[in-house]
């Protein structure tokens, strides 16, 4: 077909402005206003792509989001987005398109081969032919996935910018068809704060493809009215190409925002596409319909069309999609198509399953010399074509739900299909309603609302223009009511009079006793997927919608089962022998319809695609040489390189300086939560394994928190400000889990506690001062604290000020040297941290970082939870059984009875020392009891932390081993495909003073 199918006259476009584009590398034209999909139909192109599994041609069907053929690859390089819909797709200047998943071209594919196998690859195929021999399956998997597919992800850096923005509405409408065009005057006119939403780049819905008149004017023209009374309220805000694709608890609603899609290349500036996070108090659902099609034998050929779709096209873009049409129906919105045809001098034939109809619609039709043919049925489709564009149906005669004989063959070049209407119920969904089957609209309608909205118009069956007008003003107006805002006077417009008669439910055309023996009968068009493939699921035992949908892939595509799901859930009831209610629908779930990942990022990218968080001094740490490494979303500084000086020696001085004379380490990143209320200890004790409420204020304790499971989830020092009021430490990642977490039980296990939790992390900073010559060094800056061994204790806490600044001062330690750490108010770190350099200098103190760090507490066996664990280590696992207490109950201390975590064969925490004292173990090396050959090798463990030992002149290692504690002095062997194997010996994980005398030092 290279002829012109554009009307000379009508339509919605702007025929001043027209648009040259490529499609599949050929040039064709068309005008402002069209979609791609009008575009390429009004230059008589049907056949544009391939299904998914057999490689079937497959022509344009639908107008909108529920197209399941029209998949094209947009644009190409930084611009491209693969599985973008036709349908949607507005045209702009030099836009290009290409087909997707064909090879070499759309006409030649070379995987069209695969139609003349299709009986052999039913639903399920791959599960039972590749299962033997295993060995050839990861060939088998390759082949398979070159031949599936849709579109190619793009390669190249996305070029364009997207942002996110949270909206707030006093009622929310999505849809701006009649009824929510209704709704949301009405709203706006009682005074409330309204949001209007659309996905289509023009508002009025489907007014906008029919011919209705509303107050004796075009349907087109009453829009156009009501966008200007919205215009002038200055409360209502109306958001068009904007798609409402989540809606989540508490009335929160995802929407994005399209902005430049629609605009040339070369224009597109600023933001490409803006998530909208809308919470509203009131929502309204205007989302409208689905236009089901019907199941017969090779309803899938390039030119056959949803009959809506077609009045679309002929009323909106002022297209003739085909001057010898069919149009098969079971309700009287089939019509509307047939009739637009007719208009515009096309050949029409009605075949209509039901008896004679005396409906307004079939009326006016026949009224136009439109032929009927009632109690008739499409059998089956032909075509002969190099496109395999339709070219002839088979008639046979449907009488009181029973099938007959062929009564007739009609020609024809375009074949309209409407088997009923689908409320889009899929954001009612996924607020929590359930959708209830309705016998007499042949659909699924939603049910009992469960948060603070309503559905009207079409999206809740209410087909009929008058019952969306009316449903949406009434729905409005209690939404009013519920915020207290007085309803407004209805709003009554002058409309056509119409008759309807009541829909024939047709799920499936054809013999079931030749079921798969014949041509396919579509249900699923992307994903291949037949009214046989779903009766094969059934006979093989599976009997739950979501099975059959997973086992036979049927609403897996782009579209989601938007257009077939439904014909599918009303056949499988059919072959369970059950109803429709009996079988019930899949589950809605967000995205809607398709949101690209730049959208869902926003600026959220590279350098911004975690917030950096810096302690007060990170300034002095660049200006002093610091090279930094991330801990969670913090800077620490890793070691400082003054000079020429490389990591290792780096490394080698802070850790000396530590052990012999004293260093300073900035821990302002670690958590900080602060607990009170007067049930505040009994909340620690349920959350730590150890207890607390005998701890004496001023009194430092460690502790460690278990999950359900009984495994170690994090660790820190925590100490006893008050009565009721606790202070507690975590690892510098895991604060806001640990807080998560935390308010987690507290609030939905044991809402009775008193507790109060507040994160303290960024507001105080914390410097730890350790070696030897720490408690000169505090003396120095701090007058009002008495630092001797006697007042001061290890693991206790002081108060005081340096600099006139409130300090409090915690005796604790991880390197195990006499340590001091320093709590100050973030606002006065800097001061603070300078007096604590300058009162060091007399020392020599040295700055450490977290790499020194690691190695002092390696040195003393300390772990790091995430690093010497894993979620599968037990207290007993790390020889910290003794933290256990017996007499309290706690988070996991049931779990740490089970056999299997009581048990033997555990990985145990243990150190490694290699069999030469120069040779660092890799961490992760896989730790075995002996060389072997054998893979995979029978492991014990592997090396979790390792380092060199300045103080030790050696390297050390800690690891889990199976039986660790039992294995203390065997030889085992570490292997690593970087090192092959080492032999090491399994010892104490603490290699520096065992007795722990120089943090306790006097």
């Amino acid at each position: 077909m290279s002829q012109s199918f554009r009307l000379k006259e009508g339509g919605r476009i702007d025929r001043r402005r027209k648009i040259r584009f490529q499609f599949n590398g050929k040039s064709y034209y068309g005008y402002e206003g069209d979609t791609l999909a009008s575009a390429l139909l009004a230059n008589g192109v049907h056949f544009v792509a391939r299904s998914w599994k057999y490689h079937r041609p497959r022509g344009i069907m639908t107008a909108g989001v529920e197209e399941p053929n029209a998949i094209v690859q947009l644009e190409t390089g930084a611009y491209t987005v693969p599985n973008a819909k036709a349908t949607e797709i507005l045209l702009y200047d030099e836009l290009q398109a290409s087909s997707v998943n064909v090879s070499p071209s759309l006409a030649q594919d070379k995987m069209a081969v695969v139609q003349k196998f299709s009986r052999f690859l039913p639903a399920g195929f791959y599960y039972k032919t590749f299962m033997w021999p295993k060995k050839y399956w990861p060939r088998f998997e390759e082949k398979i996935r070159d031949a599936a597919g849709l579109g190619v992800a793009p390669k190249a850096r996305d070029a364009d910018r997207y942002d996110k923005q949270f909206m707030h509405a006093d009622i929310l409408v999505v849809g701006a068809g009649p009824a929510g065009l209704a709704a949301a005057l009405a709203a706006g006119k009682g005074g409330a704060r309204v949001i209007l939403l659309d996905e289509q780049a023009q508002a009025g819905g489907t007014l906008l493809s029919g011919d209705d008149t509303l107050d004796g004017v075009k349907a087109v023209q009453w829009v156009a009215g009501m966008m200007q009374a919205l215009a002038e309220l200055p409360n209502v805000k109306v958001f068009l190409r904007t798609t409402a694709f989540g809606y989540q608890d508490h009335n929160l609603l995802t929407a994005c925002q399209r902005l430049t899609d629609h605009l040339p290349l070369a224009e597109r500036k600023g933001t490409r596409e803006r998530i909208l996070k809308i919470r509203a108090r009131q929502v309204i659902l205007a989302t409208g319909a689905h236009e089901r099609p019907l199941v017969f034998a090779n309803n899938d050929l390039p030119g056959i069309m949803l009959s809506g779709a077609i009045a679309s096209y002929v009323n909106r873009y002022a297209i003739l999609p085909g001057k010898s049409a069919l149009i098969f129906t079971n309700n009287d919105e089939g019509y509307r198509a047939a009739i637009a045809l007719k208009q515009h001098g096309a050949n029409v034939t009605v075949i209509d399953a039901r008896p004679v109809s005396g409906g307004t619609l079939p009326q006016r039709a026949h009224g136009l010399g439109v032929s009927i043919l009632f109690e008739s049925v499409v059998l089956e489709a032909f075509s002969e074509q190099f496109d395999h564009h339709i070219e002839k149906v088979s008639v046979a005669a449907y009488r009181k739900g029973h099938l007959g004989e062929v009564v007739a063959t009609l020609c024809c070049d375009l074949l309209g299909v409407s088997g009923g209407w689908n409320p889009v119920v899929h954001l009612f969904a996924q607020s929590g309603g359930k959708a209830v089957w309705s016998e007499e609209k042949a659909c699924f309608v939603p049910g009992v609302s469960v948060q603070e909205q309503a559905s009207v118009g079409a999206a809740k069956g209410d087909f009929l223009l008058a019952e969306a007008l009316t449903g949406g003003q009434q729905a409005a107006n209690a939404a009013l009511g519920k915020l207290g805002l007085p309803a407004v006077p209805p709003m009554d417009w002058e409309l056509d009079e119409y008759r309807e008669n009541a829909i024939l439910p047709l799920w499936l055309i054809g013999d079931r006793a030749q079921m798969g023996q014949g041509e396919k009968q579509f249900v699923d068009f992307q994903n291949d997927v037949s009214a046989a493939d779903i009766y094969l699921a059934a006979r093989e035992g599976y009997q739950s919608v979501e099975h059959v949908k997973r086992y036979t892939a049927l609403g897996f595509g782009t579209d989601q089962g938007k257009l077939g799901n439904i014909n599918g859930m009303a056949i499988l009831a059919e072959a369970l022998q059950q109803s429709i209610p009996q079988t019930g629908t899949t589950t809605y779930r967000p995205n809607y319809t398709p949101v690209t990942f730049g959208a869902l990022a926003g600026r959220e990218l590279g350098d911004f695609f975690e917030p950096v968080r810096t302690t007060c001094i990170h300034g002095w740490h660049e200006a002093h040489g610091a090279v930094f490494e991330d801990v969670g979303n913090w800077k620490r500084p890793l070691y400082y390189a003054p000079g020429n000086e490389d990591m290792q020696a780096a490394v080698r001085r802070e850790c000396l300086a530590v052990r012999n004379g004293v260093g300073i380490l900035d821990a302002s990143t670690l958590g900080k939560i602060d607990v009170q209320g007067p049930d505040a200890a009994e909340f620690l004790n349920r959350m730590y394994t150890n207890a607390w409420n005998k701890l004496g204020i001023g009194k430092c304790r460690y502790g460690l928190m278990l999950d359900e499971n009984g495994m170690v989830f994090d660790d820190g020092v925590n100490i006893r400000l008050g009565e009721n009021h606790y202070l507690l430490s975590t690892t510098t990642g895991g604060a806001a889990r640990v807080m998560q977490w935390m308010e987690k039980w507290l609030q939905t296990e044991w809402p009775e506690l008193k507790v109060h939790l507040a994160s303290l992390t960024d507001h105080y900073s914390t410097f730890a001062v350790a070696g030897p010559n720490a408690r000169q060094v505090l003396q120095a800056v701090c007058h009002d604290i008495d630092f001797s061994a006697g007042q001061f204790p290890f693991m206790s806490f002081r108060e005081g000020n340096i600099l006139q600044v409130p300090v409090r001062i915690m005796r604790i330690s991880f390197s195990g040297e006499l340590c001091y750490e320093v709590n100050v108010p973030s606002n006065y770190g800097q001061a603070v941290w300078d007096a604590l350099i300058q009162a060091g200098q007399a020392f020599n103190i040295t700055p450490y970082g977290t790499e020194a760090m690691h190695v002092l507490r390696a040195e003393k066996g300390f772990i790091i939870v995430g690093q010497d664990t894993d979620g599968s280590m037990t207290p007993a696992d790390l020889g910290m059984d003794g933290l256990v207490a017996k007499t309290k109950d706690f988070i996991g201390k049931r779990s740490l009875s089970r056999s299997h975590t009581a048990g033997s064969g555990r990985k145990q925490f243990v150190g490694l020392k290699a069999e030469d004292p120069q040779q660092v173990l890799p961490e992760g090396a896989q730790v075995l009891l002996e060389e072997t050959e054998q893979r995979p090798a029978p492991m014990l463990g592997h090396v979790t932390s390792s380092y060199y030992s300045p103080v030790l002149d050696r390297s050390i290692a800690l690891g889990v081993v199976r039986d660790g504690f039992s294995l203390m002095g065997s030889t085992v062997v570490v292997w690593s495909a970087q090192t092959g194997f080492i032999k090491a010996q399994v010892c104490s994980p603490v290699f520096f003073d065992e007795e722990g005398s120089r943090q306790h030092a006097a």
